[in-house]
């Protein structure tokens, strides 16, 4: 092993940890807003092994898609949120808790399986080098056109969504009913007049 494989597989074993660490962060912690910035600390992860793969583009891709666009977006959405009332607890969680565990057991199997199963060999085909970009964008915008269309449309209703419940006034005098506390996963408001009316009286 020379010098230049060494760094490689010290680097590899570096991001690796990193990236690990950075994701049981963001499924553990309870504090949304580390979970956020953890979520960070994973996609620059992923864009350094990129980089160890010769491939610039879709590392910088990475940074600025993903770092730049959608952890921002999600950033934003938690800081627009901005909520004053903590939620009752959710009847029967551990339903919600063990169809995600089952979910992503799931996940983990069938990503497990799939490296298995697939005969990772060195590749023989000439290295793209600069026609990458050529070839990337051609795939883009013909055979992924419409999964791309379909996650900016998802980002999109996102952050409208995120504006919507931020825009909600908090009533601290209707947080309790007759009956009792209101049902989880809910917040009183203030229903909104319209600005022209308003205007007019």
């Amino acid at each position: 092993m020379n010098l230049a494989d060494g760094v490689q597989l010290v680097s590899l074993i570096v991001l690796a940890a990193m990236m690990i660490a950075a994701a049981l962060g963001v499924v553990l912690l309870d504090n949304i807003v580390y979970s956020a910035f953890l979520l960070g600390l994973v996609f620059i992860s992923i864009s350094g092994l990129y980089i160890l793969l010769n491939a610039g583009f879709v590392a910088a891709a990475q940074i600025l898609i993903y770092v730049g666009a959608v952890n921002v977006l999600i950033l934003f959405g938690i800081m627009l949120v901005n909520k004053r009332q903590d939620f009752a607890p959710v009847q029967k969680a551990w339903l919600g808790k063990a169809a995600t565990g089952a979910v992503c057991a799931g996940l983990f199997g069938l990503l497990a399986t799939m490296i298995v199963a697939t005969p990772w060999g060195l590749s023989d085909a000439p290295i793209a080098g600069d026609e990458a970009l050529v070839t990337i964008g051609l795939h883009f915008f013909s055979d992924f056109l419409l999964p791309f269309e379909l996650a900016s449309v998802l980002l999109l209703m996102a952050l409208i969504g995120a504006i919507v419940i931020a825009r909600r006034e908090f009533l601290p005098e209707e947080a309790t009913t007759e009956d009792g506390p209101r049902t989880s996963l809910t917040l009183p408001e203030r229903p909104r007049e319209l600005t022209g009316t308003s205007s007019r009286e």
